[in-house]
Order: C-alpha cells, then sequence, then structure tokens
C-alpha cells in the first residue's frame, strides 16, 4: 500500500476547527495529514473577524513569502513518502495553485478566487479546481473557462458562494459539500488523470 502525505492549507481564518476536521476526513492508515498553519503564532481568528483576518492575511503573510517554505516542506515529503498531495482552501488555495508546478502527486484547490491572478501558472501535477457558482467580486465562469483548458487541470463548480464546504460560514451548502467531497475522493484514488 502507498504511503501518503496530504497537507492542508487553511483559508484567512487560520487552522480552525473545520480545516481540523478535514485533516481528520482525509487520514487513515496509510495517510498522514498535517494542517499548516501560514502563520507563525498559530494565529486563528473567527468569522465575525473576516475583515481583520484578510488584512492579517494580506499584510502579515501574503501570496509570496510562504511560497518557499512551502516548497521545501512538499519536496522533502516526496522524499518520505509515496504520494504528496496538497490541499488548499480560499487563500491557501490560491498558494497551492502556485505550487501545482512541483512534482507532486495531486493539488486540490477549493474556492481560491484570487488564483484569477495567477493565470500565467500552468500546473504540471494533476490539479482540482473546486469553484463556487457565485462570487461577489468577479466572474467565476470567466475563471472556469480560462483554467479548464490547461492540460493538467480539472474543475468542479458547485452550487453556493464562497465557503460553502465549512459547516461553520454563512455560507455552507450541504449538498454541494458532499459533492465536493465525492469529488475530491475520486480524485485523490483516481489511478492515472
Amino acid at each position: 500500500m502507498k504511503r501518503k502525505k496530504i497537507f492542508i492549507l487553511h483559508e484567512i481564518y487560520g487552522v480552525n476547527d473545520f480545516i481540523k476536521d478535514q485533516g481528520q476526513t482525509y487520514s487513515d492508515s496509510n495517510t498522514n495529514v498535517e494542517c499548516i498553519s501560514l502563520y507563525s503564532n498559530g494565529k486563528v481568528f473567527s468569522y465575525s473577524q473576516e475583515k481583520e483576518a484578510y488584512q492579517y492575511f494580506t499584510q502579515e503573510i501574503g501570496f509570496d513569502r510562504p511560497l518557499e517554505r512551502l516548497t521545501l516542506l512538499l519536496l522533502e515529503a516526496k522524499v518520505q513518502y509515496d504520494e504528496v498531495v496538497l490541499i488548499g482552501f480560499s487563500v491557501g488555495a490560491t498558494l497551492a495553485w502556485r505550487l501545482s508546478n512541483l512534482p507532486i502527486h495531486r493539488i486540490i484547490c477549493i474556492y481560491g478566487s484570487r488564483i484569477r491572478q495567477y493565470l500565467d501558472v500552468h500546473p504540471t501535477c494533476p490539479t482540482l479546481v473546486i469553484l463556487p457558482s457565485h462570487e461577489k467580486s468577479f466572474d467565476v465562469n470567466e475563471l472556469k473557462k480560462a483554467i479548464e483548458r490547461l492540460p493538467f487541470v480539472q474543475t468542479a463548480q458547485l452550487s453556493g458562494k464562497h465557503g460553502f464546504m465549512d459547516y461553520n460560514n454563512s455560507n455552507y451548502c450541504d449538498n454541494s459539500y458532499l459533492q465536493a467531497q465525492s469529488v475530491i475522493h475520486y480524485f485523490l484514488h483516481k489511478e492515472q488523470l
């Protein structure tokens, strides 16, 4: 049986209960899951602190600073495991997208709205991008059209708004959550893409 390592990158809120639960979802006897905090102090924001969390992420972390650390982490894991997978939510999804040129097994990006700023990235490993049906700041369908043409990219667009998988988020959609988990499970266990 293949030994697998899955890294999970959080949304702006930090490694909260939802992210920890996602770690449990993908963990099994052959799969080691690690939820990576992008915040050096392990800071976690409540959902009511959305503006503060966004400001903290954009000013203190950003989409460039974590790349080197994450690259080293993924490449080190590649030496120790048969398969290395990176799953990112929101800002974590955009970071995962930016790392999709690494020689790892799979990448999953869940409502990474800022991917639209990095359309020059062309993944070289199988990459699943899960999108909501609506985003308040841009046209999701345009992003979907732009990335689904890329050779290693598979997209799934599910009913709901940004955050639809997170049961603590006001945008949570149970049916879309279940569909997303099914798509992710299939993507993770598919032999060839």
